[in-house]
């Protein structure tokens, strides 16, 4: 006679099966749940640092637009639409390879115009101008009383060097370009806008020898020269060639009172800061 089967025992199983199906929907549903979040994702990705998730190529966001202006230029200058009305020589006819001009540019500030870009913007700072016109060994000018400038011939043996200097603080505003070449660092750069210059000093000097022995001659003065002047500027450049070139539009002489010259000057950056 065979035994009956437990009836107890069929109620427990079914309780053991459900339970364990339970607990793997409970599991299940830990994993797959998704945590909404209260902030705004914009906020949440502008947290992202671009820096460093892209190191190289054209990284346009690595950087702020940084301009090109701070640092030492040398040039030379000249003089152009030359107006020698009331003179009987051109006496200001000056040697282009010893009438130079040195810019001491020591203070930058860049302004990019672009939001997420950094190849376009504006560039301003304050640089030192210094200028000098090497006029013929044996002429140099004079400021009579009533403010006419005259060429005045020297008297000495054996003049060595005759020559007018300016020394003026510009500012510039210039809108800059740059198009970057194979990495964003190495760019090709265009910039060109308006300059403004203010006279701090200018003067006279002659070099000449007494029997044999140096001397000079310093003579301070006005000159009739502007105080203010403003004109327009170019620069470009790659990498470690930098040019530059300036146009006054203001003469040199104030009207009526010397010769009508346009000064023009043109070099290369020997520094950049």
């Amino acid at each position: 006679m065979e035994p009956e089967p437990d009836v107890n025992v069929m109620p427990t199983i079914l309780l053991v099966i459900v339970i364990n199906l339970c607990c793997m929907n409970s599991m299940s549903q830990v994993t797959d749940t998704i945590v909404p979040v209260d902030k705004d994702p914009e906020k949440i990705l502008r947290k992202i640092d671009i820096q460093e998730i892209s190191k190289q190529g054209f990284n346009f966001w690595q950087d702020e637009f940084s301009g090109h202006w701070a640092g030492i230029d040398f040039g030379f200058n000249s003089f152009i639409n030359k107006d020698y009305a009331n003179y009987n020589s051109e006496f200001m006819n000056n040697n282009l390879l010893l009438s130079n001009s040195t810019f001491i540019n020591l203070i930058q500030q860049s302004i990019g115009l672009q939001h997420n870009r950094n190849t376009i913007g504006l560039v301003t700072g304050i640089g030192l101008h210094l200028q000098s016109y090497h006029l013929n060994q044996n002429t140099t000018i004079r400021r009579l009383e009533s403010g006419m400038i005259e060429p005045e011939i020297l008297v000495f043996d054996h003049n060595q060097k005759s020559k007018l200097s300016v020394v003026s603080l510009v500012l510039p505003i210039l809108t800059e370009f740059q198009i970057p070449l194979k990495h964003y660092e190495n760019r090709i750069y265009f910039s060109a806008g308006p300059y403004m210059g203010y006279r701090l000093s200018s003067h006279t000097k002659i070099k000449y020898r007494v029997e044999g022995k140096k001397e000079k001659l310093k003579v301070p003065g006005h000159y009739s020269l502007h105080d203010l002047k403003y004109g327009l500027m170019v620069r470009t450049g790659y990498r470690w060639i930098n040019l530059f070139a300036s146009y006054e539009l203001v003469p040199l002489f104030k009207k009526d009172k010397g010769p009508q010259l346009t000064p023009v000057t043109f070099g290369i950056t020997l520094i950049r800061l």
